[in-house]
């Protein structure tokens, strides 16, 4: 995994924690939905790119 893919998927974790911090104080529910939906797109590129790390070790 490059560390700029990590680097993203990390920002795009707290991104969406911030959000849903944020929709948890104001009681939002869409700032909440949309923070934990971020969250899990950085949860998927996490996986996708330790996948492409996983191949790339079976490969050398």
């Amino acid at each position: 995994m490059s560390a700029d893919d990590r680097l993203k998927a990390t920002a795009k974790n707290v991104e969406g924690k911030i959000q849903e911090g944020i929709g948890n104080i104001t009681g939002d529910p869409k700032d909440q939905a949309a923070g934990q939906a971020k969250q899990g797109e950085a949860k998927v590129r996490h996986t996708v790119e330790d996948a492409k790390e996983e191949v790339k070790k079976a490969i050398d």
